[in-house]
């Protein structure tokens, strides 16, 4: 599952670490608190060039007459991608990256509180997450949601879920830059990987900002109480 994002890179560095073109109307950064039907920062190939454009977090099939007329799709397991009539032809033919600094996952406690983790990069190098997108209306408005698959060892102590983190080498596959092949890089990423730290409940307001949002907190009520996963499923799901 992957329900919130952080991303505090500038965009003149992500575009040269992904070695895309930077459209000139992306999202304002940094971003601690990056929400679903955001604008979101997207590596796509167009041709042989790839582009850094927005798009709209949560995927919209093109049989929607409106944002609302279904579930909010924010996430895409890999598991049934490539079966699931709204993600099946994007899954094929527009696969995409969205930069993320880290992301949120919560649990909660035995009196039901919910517990706010931030997953980063070990070595806290941007993350690029793999997602599919799609445009929809009649101005072709581009949307996404990122790809999800089950959780590592790691992760699961948190959540059954974990977006599909790709490396550097995976991306031009990913992209369709390289061939077919995409579908062997979805499965969950190494152990060592990501590392996660418990963060303040600000960040449960989709309203909060600032970067205290990603900063380690610990709450010493809550020491010796026993946490669970939050149930839910990857799609839809709204925060």
């Amino acid at each position: 599952m992957c329900g919130r994002l952080a991303l505090t890179l500038p965009n003149d560095a992500m575009a040269q670490i992904f070695a895309a073109s930077p459209a000139n109307d992306l999202p304002n950064l940094p971003n601690y608190n990056i929400c679903p039907t955001n604008r979101v920062h997207v590596i796509a190939a167009s041709g042989e060039a790839r582009q850094l454009v927005s798009m709209r977090w949560g995927f919209l099939p093109h049989w929607y007459d409106s944002e609302t007329s279904g579930p909010l799709l924010i996430n895409a397991r890999a598991e049934t991608i490539a079966k699931k009539p709204a993600f099946a032809q994007a899954c094929r033919q527009r696969r995409c990256l969205i930069p993320a600094t880290g992301f949120y996952e919560w649990t909660k406690d035995a009196e039901g509180r919910r517990l706010p983790w931030y997953i980063h990069s070990a070595d806290d190098a941007p993350l690029a997450l793999a997602g599919i997108w799609q445009s929809w209306g009649p101005d072709a408005q581009k949307t996404c949601a990122i790809v999800t698959t089950g959780a590592n060892q790691t992760l699961s102590a948190i959540h059954h879920r974990m977006p599909l983190v790709l490396q550097p080498q995976d991306w031009p596959l990913w992209l369709g830059e390289a061939g077919k092949g995409a579908a062997s890089l979805m499965q969950p990423g190494p152990e060592e990987q990501l590392h996660m730290h418990r963060v303040a409940p600000e960040v449960n307001s989709n309203r909060a900002a600032g970067p205290e949002l990603i900063e380690p907190f610990f709450d010493d009520t809550l020491a010796n109480e026993p946490t669970e996963e939050l149930p839910g499923s990857d799609e839809p799901r709204l925060i």
